[in-house]
């Protein structure tokens, strides 16, 4: 059985998951902050 120190723990390679999440665009928090600027640059 594998550590808890390794890349992979319970069969998830955690750097895998690092990688795809870093490819997969915006965050929730940052569509949020686009959403806010884009509204706030129409009303003035």
């Amino acid at each position: 059985m594998e550590t808890m120190n390794t890349k992979k723990y319970s069969n998830t390679d955690i750097e895998e998951v690092k990688r795809l999440n870093a490819n997969s665009g915006l965050s929730y928090n940052e569509v949020k902050q686009q959403l806010a600027k884009e509204f706030l640059r129409k009303k003035t």
